[in-house]
C-alpha cells in the first residue's frame, strides 16, 4: 500500500512539473475542451504566451493569453489598440475572480492612465471565458476584427496586482509592465516587440539614473571629504581646493544633465508620477543652484559676514548630500536595475563613509596637537588658493 501511495505521489509531482501552466515555451501547451490553434507566441515580457487562429474571410480571431497575475487575487489582460501601440485607447479582455470567486472575463475601453470601468470595446467579442490553476491564469475568447482583410494588429498585455469593488487596481510600472506591447502578425503567426517606445525609455531612464548617481551620489559626497579633511594636512595646500571646486562643480553640471533627463522622462510619461523622487530632484537642482551663485557672493575673509557666509555654505552642501543620497536610493526603488546595482552603491557609501571616519580621528588628533603645542589659525572659509589655511575645529 505504502508503496503505491508513493509511485502515485511521483506521478503527481512527474506531471505537476510538465504541466502547460508551468512550460516554459508555449510549444508545450495544451488546452482542453479541444481548443486548437494556429500559432502560439512566447510574450517578450510578464512571463506571458499567446496562442492564436485566425480566419481572414470573416475577420474572426480566436486567442488564449496565458500569464500569472501579479498575485493570486490580481487580474491579466489582453488587449488591441486599434489607433496607438500603448495601452491608451487599447481595447481590452480582462479576466479575474468575481466576488464569488468565480472566473469571469470583461472588457475594458482605456481611454486614458485612470480607473477603469467595464464598456464595450472595439471589436465584437462573440464568446469568452477564463481558468485559473497551477498559478497560471487562462483566458480565452473569440472575437470579430471590425476591419475586414486586416492582418497585423497592435497588442498589449498586463498583470495587476488586485481588484477594488470588482473594478481592476493599477498595474505596477516595471520596465516588464510598461514594455508589455507589440505588434502582431495574424497570417504569418509572429509577434514584435514594440521596441521603439519602450526601451528608448528604459534607455533614457538608466541614462537618467546614471548621471545622478555619478554626481549627487558619488561625486558631491568625495567634494565634501575633500574639503572637510584633506585640507587638514599642510601638504594638500592648495591642491584640496581645486580638488574640490573640481568635484562639486562636475557633479553641479552632470546632476544638471540627470535633472533635464528626468524632466524629459516626466513630460514623455504622461500619467505615470513619482512625486517623492521628481520633488527631491527638483529641491536639489534649486538649493544647489543657489550654492554654485552664492560663491560669486561669497565675503572676503576679514568681512564681518564671512561667519555667517559659511554656516550657509557648509550648511547647504549638508543638505545636498544628505537628499542626494536619498533621493539616489528612491531612484534605485523606480528602476529597479537588480540586487547587485543597489548593493554595489551602498558598499561605495560604506567605504565613502568609513574613510571619512578615518579622516575625522585623523583631523581631531592634528588640531587637538596644534591647540596643544603650536599656534594656529583658524580656517576662515574657502581659500582663495594663496597662502596656508588651518582646519576648522571638529
Amino acid at each position: 500500500m505504502a508503496s503505491s501511495v508513493t509511485i502515485v505521489s511521483l506521478f503527481l509531482v512527474t506531471f505537476s512539473l510538465f504541466s502547460p501552466s508551468q512550460s516554459a515555451s508555449c510549444q508545450s501547451q495544451t488546452f482542453t475542451s479541444n481548443r486548437i490553434y494556429t500559432f502560439c507566441n512566447d510574450l517578450p515580457s510578464l512571463n506571458s504566451y499567446l496562442h492564436w487562429a485566425y480566419d481572414l474571410a470573416n475577420s474572426t480571431l480566436s486567442i488564449a493569453f496565458i500569464a500569472a497575475p501579479a498575485k493570486p487575487n490580481g487580474w491579466i489582460s489582453w488587449a488591441i489598440n486599434p489607433t496607438a501601440t500603448g495601452m491608451v485607447g487599447s481595447q481590452a479582455l480582462m479576466a479575474f475572480r468575481d466576488s464569488k470567486g468565480a472566473m469571469t472575463v470583461k472588457t475594458y475601453n482605456i481611454s486614458s492612465y485612470g480607473p477603469v470601468t467595464e464598456s464595450k470595446v472595439w471589436y465584437q467579442v462573440k464568446e469568452s471565458s477564463a481558468e485559473f490553476s497551477g498559478g497560471m491564469m487562462r483566458l480565452f475568447a473569440t472575437i470579430v476584427l471590425p476591419e475586414k482583410g486586416k492582418s497585423t494588429v497592435n497588442h498589449v498585455w498586463q498583470v495587476g496586482p488586485s481588484l477594488t469593488a470588482g473594478m481592476p487596481d493599477k498595474h505596477e510600472l516595471q520596465p516588464a509592465n510598461l514594455n508589455s506591447k507589440g505588434s502582431l502578425d495574424l497570417l504569418k503567426g509572429q509577434s514584435a516587440a514594440s521596441n521603439g517606445g519602450g526601451d528608448s525609455r528604459t534607455k533614457k531612464k538608466n541614462i537618467h539614473g546614471i548621471l545622478n548617481v555619478v554626481s549627487w551620489g558619488i561625486m558631491f559626497p568625495i567634494g565634501i571629504i575633500i574639503a572637510r579633511y584633506v585640507r587638514a594636512f599642510p601638504s594638500a595646500d592648495p591642491t584640496w581646493f581645486y580638488l574640490h571646486i573640481f568635484c562639486q562643480v562636475s557633479s553641479y553640471a552632470i546632476g544638471v544633465a540627470g535633472w533635464g533627463t528626468g524632466l524629459k522622462l516626466g513630460s514623455q510619461s504622461k500619467g505615470i508620477r513619482y512625486t517623492g523622487h521628481r520633488n527631491i530632484g527638483i529641491a536639489l537642482f534649486s538649493i544647489a543652484t543657489l550654492q554654485i551663485f552664492a560663491l560669486f557672493l561669497r565675503p572676503k575673509k576679514d568681512h564681518k559676514y564671512r561667519f555667517y557666509w559659511n554656516i550657509y555654505h557648509h550648511g547647504i552642501g549638508y543638505t545636498i548630500l544628505v537628499l542626494g543620497i536619498l533621493n539616489v536610493f528612491k531612484g534605485l526603488d523606480i528602476l529597479n536595475p537588480g540586487p547587485k546595482w543597489r548593493d554595489a552603491y551602498i558598499i561605495l557609501i560604506a567605504v565613502l563613509g568609513g574613510i571619512a571616519l578615518v579622516l575625522e580621528a585623523i583631523t581631531w588628533i592634528i588640531v587637538l596637537r596644534r591647540k596643544s603645542g603650536m599656534s594656529t589659525k583658524p580656517y576662515d572659509g574657502i581659500k582663495t588658493g594663496h597662502g596656508r589655511q588651518e582646519p576648522l575645529a571638529p
